[in-house]
């Protein structure tokens, strides 16, 4: 991050000062800086950097900047940069820009990044074929650690990590891997196929993007090769992408919950707001129009029994936070491969035990709450309020658990069954469950109200 003394020295006119500011910087701090300036400034400051820091900068450029900068830097200056970016950063800026731009950057890349790029974009989204960049460190078997280590000085410096080497055979399949430590730390006449591990965590090119991530957390990598379906190896994917994947996923699923579609940031433009969040409560406005028409009949029985209208909304507030309570805790597990659809038994006994519990807690306090509320006439609704709530309690940990694991198994993303959705089918169980019992009990025991 800039500090302030920084970004004062950057609002100055002086071009020369600013020059010298921004290429002393971190690349990351240049980035964020050059991301907040009006879009009219942005080209200015972006070509004060030196060819090095302008290369390493722009990678971590918003896609809405980068693509700003390429229509207003000269082609030249263009496809330098391009050129110079990592396979897989290039390949996630492609997917962003006008296939008229993308088709006219790809003509004038050099046939080798020209085929890196395509090799990733022919995977499908989501993958590790489309997440994985194709620089990596390939030894052969017969290599001796000194002539590895010379053959990383001398071809390998651009690479994106070397902290591990990949060992194939002639045909490029995956054999072994050898970390940076064990070289430096073997003598140089050592044979690599006698340092190397054959045990090699690896993912296919189809594998997705959420169990790559999975993975290299639970073997604590950070790097991990990828192999196509003949065990060839074509890529690898590093930490500084899981932790992008980890973010995407994790930001996707929270939207998800909270009924907002898309990849809405908290700064993003109020039209981008409304078009993001306004189907989603439209659906919602939908759903609680069939929740009230179930409520509708009951109009009489409410009029005749005020308390119910004060009763009602701790249904509602309190049934749907426990719904989205074991909804949430069931999702994470999901995503983070703590548990599967498979688990869905142990999962739900667990998730009762404690609704047990819970239930009977918020159905006594429902009844205090009740009788307090309740003129003399109607405390006997206390009861009634008290037992729903207790029942509608083991319901939602009920939906929290089983709509996600249902989802699982139909290979769809749990996180679909979004927090309003699910409150909303509790209230209209809630609703109905209460409103009906004290109907019942109006009418066949001719209590005074």
């Amino acid at each position: 991050m800039l500090t302030q003394d920084v970004r004062n020295s950057l609002d100055v006119a002086d071009l020369n000062q600013l020059k010298c500011d921004l290429n002393n910087l971190q690349p990351v701090d240049v980035g964020e800086y050059i991301s907040e300036l009006p879009e009219k400034q942005r080209a200015i400051a972006f070509r004060l950097l030196n060819k090095n820091q302008a290369i390493d900068v722009f990678e971590y450029l918003p896609t809405e900047v980068q693509e700003e900068l390429i229509n207003s830097l000269h082609d030249a200056q263009v496809v330098h940069l391009v050129e110079e970016m990592s396979p897989d950063e290039r390949a996630y800026l492609f997917d962003e820009l006008p296939a008229g731009v993308v088709k006219r950057l790809l003509q004038q890349l050099s046939p080798e990044q020209r085929q890196a790029t395509a090799t990733i974009l022919g995977y499908p989204e989501g993958t590790a074929g489309r997440v994985m960049t194709t620089e990596y460190v390939r030894l052969r078997e017969g290599l001796t650690v000194g002539e590895a280590l010379s053959k990383i000085r001398l071809q390998d410096e651009d690479k994106e990590t070397i902290y591990y080497a990949y060992v194939t055979d002639d045909n490029r399949k995956l054999v072994s891997v050898v970390s940076l430590r064990q070289l430096l730390f073997t003598f140089p006449e050592v044979l690599i196929k006698d340092i190397a591990s054959s045990h090699v965590v690896k993912v296919k090119t189809e594998t997705i993007q959420e169990e790559v991530a999975r993975i290299m957390q639970r073997y604590d990598l950070i790097a991990m090769p990828v192999v196509d379906r003949e065990d060839r190896l074509v890529g690898i994917i590093t930490i500084d992408d899981v932790i992008d994947i980890l973010e995407e996923e994790a930001t996707e699923d929270i939207q998800k919950l909270a009924a907002v579609s898309g990849d809405e940031e908290a700064l993003s433009p109020p039209h981008v707001t409304i078009k993001k969040r306004l189907p989603w409560l439209l659906g919602i406005m939908a759903l609680y129009i069939g929740a009230a028409s179930a409520i509708a009949p009951f109009q009489q029985v409410i009029a005749a029994v005020p308390v119910l209208a004060v009763i009602m909304p701790i249904f509602s507030n309190t049934g749907g936070t426990v719904g989205i309570q074991a909804l949430t805790v069931t999702i994470r597990g999901l995503g983070v491969g703590e548990v599967t659809a498979e688990d869905t038994g142990k999962i739900l006994r667990k998730e009762l035990l404690a609704g047990l519990g819970t239930a009977i807690a918020l159905g006594v306090t429902m009844i205090a709450l009740s009788l307090i509320w309740a003129k003399p006439n109607e405390r006997w609704v206390a009861l009634v309020a008290g037992t729903v709530m207790a029942t509608n309690t083991m319901v939602a940990v009920s939906l929290g658990t089983l709509l996600p694991m249902g989802l699982q198994r139909l290979k769809l993303d749990p996180a679909l069954m979004s927090g309003p959705l699910v409150t909303t089918m509790l209230d209209t169980i809630g609703f109905v469950t209460f409103l009906s019992i004290v109907s019942i009990a109006l009418k066949v025991f001719h209590l005074p109200t």
